[in-house]
């Protein structure tokens, strides 16, 4: 099969079985990303005008040089990853990916342009020196803040907090993350099953580093540490509804989040497998939960 016909080979029937690892398993969550692709151009993005109050709380958010420092990073790092792949459908969809990210970069720079949002200047990004890591940490990364992400959107949009233009405007870079967690979950699967076995053993302590790393980063900027609005940027995701203007307990947050995550990522092919650690987590956490209290 030459270059050419590997990239465009099919995502197998809808009565093929898909087994995690195969050759299958690689059509399926290469075409998935490539066939959903959505050509928009960000120069071409009309930001509708907002009523002076509602632009003054849109620019108080206390996220957008993390969301746009984030984005930058996650650009260079799944480009970074895609230069070392060598299988042609693979590195065509990693490719793809790189390429949204760094869309979402310029989606969101033009924003806060429109509207008058004063960034700090962006630190410089760095090329990674092991791009496996990278492109791990970018992955999981997505899994978690996307997850909060899908519910504290539907928040703004329930609420009224963001217009309904502007919630149009995002829309497609919000279904992009979904795409792209779905992507790296069932590249992780794909991975370890093919990968040879004298590797399996690293790679397993890579993927549970990078999650110590994270929770890691995430207690530290919780704590206060450091930087002061980086903390407060962070805290955003577990207490972004009282920055929209409602009051929602942490179970409440938590059952939206699982509603919505799971409505985002419920039109794609279900031999896809879907992130669990953070929904499962959730769940684990609504046992414990206290019970709301009736009248």
């Amino acid at each position: 099969m030459s270059m050419m016909e590997k990239i465009e080979a099919p995502a197998p029937g809808p009565n093929e079985t898909v087994r995690l690892g195969s050759e299958a398993h690689l059509r399926l969550m290469c075409r998935q990303l490539l066939d959903t692709h959505d050509p928009y151009q960000p120069a071409l993005i009309e930001w509708p005008e907002l009523e002076p109050e509602t632009r003054a709380k849109i620019v108080s958010l206390p996220i957008w040089d993390m969301a746009v420092q984030t984005e930058g990073r996650t650009g260079l790092f799944v480009k970074t990853f895609g230069e070392t792949i060598t299988d042609p459908l693979l590195k065509a969809t990693i490719d793809m990916d790189a390429f949204e990210e760094a869309r979402h970069k310029v989606v969101l720079a033009d924003m806060v342009k429109a509207y008058g949002i004063g960034l700090e200047p962006e630190p410089d990004y760095v090329k990674p020196k092991d791009p496996e890591w990278a492109f791990m940490r970018s992955g999981y990364s997505e899994c978690i803040d996307s997850f909060f992400g899908f519910g504290l959107f539907r928040i703004a949009k329930d609420t009224g907090f963001f217009p309904e233009a502007l919630i149009d405007t995002f829309e497609p870079v919000m279904r992009e993350e979904g795409r792209h967690i779905l992507f790296f979950v069932n590249w992780v699967a794909w991975w370890r099953r093919t990968m040879p076995w004298w590797r399996r053993p690293y790679f397993e302590a890579k993927v549970l580093a990078v999650w110590v790393f994270l929770i890691l980063e995430r207690i530290d900027m919780a704590k206060g540490m450091g930087d002061s609005s980086k903390a407060q940027e962070n805290n955003f995701t577990l207490n972004g509804s009282k920055e929209l203007g409602v009051e929602v307990s942490f179970p409440e947050l938590a059952r939206i989040c699982l509603a919505e995550n799971d409505r985002r990522l419920a039109p794609y092919d279900r031999r896809l497998i879907r992130p669990k650690f953070v929904p499962a987590m959730m769940r684990l956490a609504l046992r414990f939960a206290p019970k709301p209290k009736t009248a």
